[in-house]
């Protein structure tokens, strides 16, 4: 029960009953030791948020974006090797230099998008309209492979990679052979007018001393760097799946966990969609997710078959350190 308590204490500020809320889930030795839901997914409509609830996962999404290609290597049909140059005819000069891997680790030096959006726009921009807007440069930040630079650019441009070489949309690919082999039903990379997300939380960020509606922005119809909705539910059997091949070999799995390396030799703490870390001495990857309304992150402990997923439907505060928390909890016992 003190293990509870705790956690009860950590979260208190998403337990109010006119807030927006989290879902939170700790997982140890293939079953969640706890699952907790917390506040409203919709508060116009005092909906609370459920262990299904669907939040907007921003960057946690790299990872799905990550396996999609890790899928297509796997198969034979593109290499880590090959540049944009090679799969899109059209691009610019800079992009014989641009490899599939340097768009992975973030190395690729691509402008960011969101740059480069006019002022004036207020129509949301979509995977293909990121590589369009690529396409229109001469130029990357810094020679490809030489510095790192986390790039939103990199992962919808990713997108648009597995579109070009299976012919599916992105969208369908991840849901024929990602979330429903896994049994994620309720997992969707949204498309306006295309799909809808069930059991949705709506984000919102803090003005004024009230919460207002801050659902949606310019970039949120971006697939490749953010657009999957899913639960922890959902995210469970995702976490699972991970431990095993269901998806790709345990050779290529391997792969999204092992540090990359700059040109000159120099290490990253960045792998396939995931970062590289190490807490109180265990091996620990993780990835954060911050979008307008939605702050969420999944941290993994493989050698102790130990995870934490935290989402929420509010632009602040940050939740690493709280997932970090619940690990000293759960897997330490401080």
């Amino acid at each position: 029960m003190e293990r509870i308590s705790q956690t009860e204490v950590l979260f208190k500020a998403y337990a109010q009953p006119a807030a927006p809320g989290a879902a939170v889930m700790v997982i140890h030795n293939g079953k969640p030791v706890l699952v907790r839901a917390y506040g409203l997914a919709n508060l116009a409509e005092k909906l609370p948020v459920l262990p299904a609830t669907n939040f907007r996962l921003a960057s946690v999404t790299k990872q799905f974006t990550a396996m999609s290609i890790m899928m297509l290597v796997e198969r034979g049909k593109l290499d880590y090797e090959r540049t944009l140059a090679g799969l899109f005819p059209d691009f610019p000069e800079y992009g014989r230099a641009v490899t599939i891997r340097h768009l992975l680790q973030h190395t690729s030096g691509l402008i960011d998008y969101e740059d480069l959006l006019p002022d004036t726009a207020t129509v949301q921009v979509l995977d293909r309209d990121v590589l369009a807007l690529m396409q229109a440069q001469d130029s990357t930040y810094f020679p490809p492979g030489t510095q790192y630079r986390y790039s939103n650019s990199g992962y919808a441009v990713l997108a648009m990679v597995v579109e070009r070489v299976t012919g599916m949309r992105f969208a369908e690919f991840l849901r024929a052979s990602i979330f429903a082999p896994l049994g994620m039903n309720n997992t969707v990379a949204f498309e306006d007018g295309v799909s809808r997300v069930k059991h949705r939380a709506l984000g919102y960020r803090a003005e004024n001393g009230a919460f207002v509606l801050k659902d949606q922005s310019l970039t949120s119809a971006v697939l490749g760097d953010g657009g999957i909705y899913s639960s922890i539910e959902d995210l469970f059997k995702w976490d699972q799946a991970l431990y095993t091949e269901r998806l790709v070999s345990a050779a290529t799995l391997q792969q999204a966990f092992t540090p990359g390396a700059l040109a000159d030799g120099r290490p990253l703490d960045y792998g396939l969609g995931w970062r590289l870390q190490e807490y109180r001495g265990h091996r620990r990857v993780q990835h954060t997710g911050s979008t307008s309304g939605f702050r969420n992150v999944i941290q993994r402990y493989p050698n102790d078959k130990f995870s934490v997923i935290i989402l929420t439907n509010r632009a602040e505060p940050e939740v690493e350190e709280l997932a970090t928390q619940l690990t000293d909890i759960f897997l330490f016992g401080k």
